[in-house]
This record gives C-alpha cells, structure tokens and sequence, in this order.
C-alpha cells in the first residue's frame, strides 16, 4: 500500500499510540480497553507480533497478535485495527501473513462478530479465510461504542495461508462463492428483522442486518433478535457438520453441508 509502512513495535511509547488508536476506535468504558500497553509490551518482548502500520509519523492502523497451540503451527491475531478504511487493515494482513510463513506457520486464526457484514466479506471474501467454530457470548457482554453491551458472539475463523482462495486473496483477487440454484434461505432480512426459513438442503443461505452497529443504538430488540437468530441458525449448522463456504452480496453467508 503507497505510503504505509508497516513496521514491528517494540517500545513503551509506540503500545501507548497503539492504545490510543484502539481507544479511538472502540471508546470503551474505562477499564474495558482491548488491550493494555503492559500487555503488549509482554507479547512483543516474547516474540509474538505487535504491529503498526505508520503514514509518515501518524500510526493509521496496529494489529497484535501471538503464537497458539499447536505450537510451531499457529498464530492467533487478537486485535487488528485501523483509523480508516482505504485499505490499511487487508495490509496489516498481508504483511501478519508474510511473518507467519517466515516463522513456518501454516495458518493464522482470529474471532469476528458474525453479525457485522463488513467483516464478513473482509474476512471470507477480501482474505479467504473460512469460519470454523460458533462461540456463543465469548468476551461476555461488552460495554463500548460498537458493541453497545450487546453479547459478544463470535466464529473462529482459520486462514490457511497457502490454501488457493488465500494466494488469490493475497494477489487481491477476492473469493466469489458460488451459489446453486437451489439453495434455501435460512434465515431472511424482512424489513430490518430476521425471519428464519428452511435449514435441510445441501446450501443454506444466513442473513445478517446491514448495520448491527446502527441497529443496537436505534432498536436494541431488533439487534438482539438478529444475535439469537443467527446464533440459533449458523451455531446449529456446523453443530450438524455444515461448513461456511463464503459470504455471497456482502449480505449473507452461505452455509454448504458436507454430506
């Protein structure tokens, strides 16, 4: 990305930008940071990956993350964030890719909120990754300005770094999933609100609202109508061996069963 650079962080003052970047972007209560500058400077002094992304003397973007089990196989992102959207988080990807493999990692793994559309189609289409894992409520309520004391769902997603939809994502060639004719619609977005349908066919359609964010502030019931939807039809799914394929219109995900 032209005049980005992305650099390893390793010094008190540089996790304090960090801090105050994630504080810009999520304004969580006070004692509710995503992460602390002590901790940081931990994960940093032991080899894990804490990473800012700099335009000239101003950090845009700074992602962290560390070394999971199976060791010598796996590095778990916990946070990645960016002051804006022109493209600054898909390169602290890139560049938390390139130190994986470097260290002979074969996937990185990270948890998203199932119900944000743009990190839906981030994570499945721009990346390539595939959600593996339903989390019901994983962090407990969360008190801040994008979560709004919503529960905090999330899907593990796994990035296997050298599987073909990922070297295409790497080359900015997004996945497009294909989508039968005649798959069903699990779950529609009726007037802003969910409206489950039919789950038994080979390709089930999952929406999600178009602005969760929005929604939580304006109706909090909707929102959480849309959270135990999609948690009753997504966690479900895979419960019953289905796989997530894809995310298909930036509008819902498209769930595809194995047998």
């Amino acid at each position: 990305m032209t005049g980005v650079v992305l650099r390893e962080l390793h010094f008190i003052e540089e996790f304090e930008e960090v801090y105050r970047l994630f504080d810009g972007i999520w304004h969580p209560d006070p004692g509710g940071a995503p992460i602390t500058v002590e901790l940081m400077r931990a994960l940093s002094h032991a080899g894990n990956y804490v990473v800012g992304a700099y335009e000239g003397d101003r950090l845009a973007g700074a992602s962290v993350a560390f070394l999971a089990a199976p060791a010598g196989q796996v590095l778990h992102s916990h946070i990645t964030g960016a002051s804006d959207g022109r493209g600054i988080g898909f390169a602290l990807k890139l560049h938390q890719r390139a130190w994986a493999l470097s260290r002979g990692l074969d996937r990185i793994t990270w948890t998203f909120d199932p119900l944000v559309r743009r990190n839906a189609h981030f994570n499945l289409a721009k990346l390539g990754a595939r959600p593996e894992e339903y989390l019901p409520s994983f962090y407990g309520a969360m008190e801040d300005a994008i979560n709004a004391g919503d529960e905090s769902d999330r899907m593990l997603a796994i990035w296997r770094l050298s599987e073909p939809q990922v070297l295409a994502a790497a080359r900015r060639e997004p996945y497009a999933p294909q989508v039968p004719p005649d798959a069903v619609i699990g779950l529609a977005d009726r007037d802003g609100r969910p409206v489950p349908g039919r789950t038994d066919a080979a390709t089930v359609l999952v929406a999600v609202p178009g602005d969760i964010e929005g929604l939580r502030r304006t109706d909090p019931g909707a929102a959480k109508a849309w959270r135990h939807a999609v948690r009753d039809v997504l966690e479900g799914l895979l419960r019953e061996g289905a796989r997530i394929t894809g995310f298909h219109s930036k509008s819902c995900y498209v769930v595809e069963r194995t047998t």
